[in-house]
């Protein structure tokens, strides 16, 4: 078995060439022995994953809003999807958006107030539709050290301010709303603000509390 996991590795190699280090999807949950890959890790397209008997992993994509959990076996991460060799991988399609989990740097550097009238129009006046999390629990992807605000801007709601100290960020770079127990409203319209960057999203009316895949709450604002 080691032998043939060894000739799947090697011939994910020969085939797979050297791809740039953007990240293709978030590990949600791992379980067993994964060498080299951890809970909450970025992977990017081209990366193998070698699982041991018994292990699994969850991966959550951010462009396709796939999530797979693969039993045993080789995984090579694509940009979509994971091909799997030696394995089983369950697939499903989940709530997520892509311009949530990566926020541009045009809408990272205007002010709150054009960040909010920018994402609100699509340029002929129409109504823009912003960001969306499907879980009212933002993970807030940020930099170690900054204060986080939360601000409702379509109604009345107390402004939320985190200090992001070390003790309470998951693996050194999440916050994580579910773990310290705050939530947003669903159907609610907000900023993010991060020192002089300005973030504008909001939250599915149809959001809940319980526990939803990470893809679908993921706000990365670094």
């Amino acid at each position: 078995m080691r032998s043939l996991i060894g000739a799947v590795v090697g011939a994910f190699c020969v085939a797979t060439p050297a791809l740039a280090e953007t990240p293709a999807a978030i590990v949600e949950d791992v379980q067993g022995k994964v060498d080299g890959i951890a809970f909450m890790d970025y992977v990017a397209p081209g990366k193998i994953i070698k699982l041991g008997p018994k292990a699994s992993i969850t991966l959550s994509y951010l462009k396709s809003c796939q999530r797979e959990t693969i039993s045993e076996g080789v995984v090579l991460v694509g940009a979509e999807q994971s091909t799997v060799q030696l394995g089983e991988v369950k697939r499903e399609k989940v709530p997520c958006d892509t311009n949530a989990a990566k926020l541009s740097e045009r809408e990272a550097n205007q002010s709150a107030a054009t960040t909010f009238r920018t994402m609100r129009s699509d340029g002929k006046g129409a109504p823009a539709k912003l960001p969306t999390l499907y879980g009212t629990a933002p993970l807030v992807q940020a930099k170690s050290g900054s204060t986080l605000v939360i601000e409702r801007t379509d109604g009345k709601e107390p402004t939320i301010s985190v200090p992001l100290k070390n003790e309470v960020m998951v693996g050194g770079k999440f916050y994580d709303f579910a773990k310290a127990g705050k939530s947003l409203t669903p159907g609610g319209s907000y900023l993010a603000i991060l020192g002089a960057k300005r973030y504008a999203f909001q939250v599915d009316a149809s959001a809940t509390s319980s526990p939803t895949p990470i893809v679908g709450r993921l706000l990365r604002l670094e």
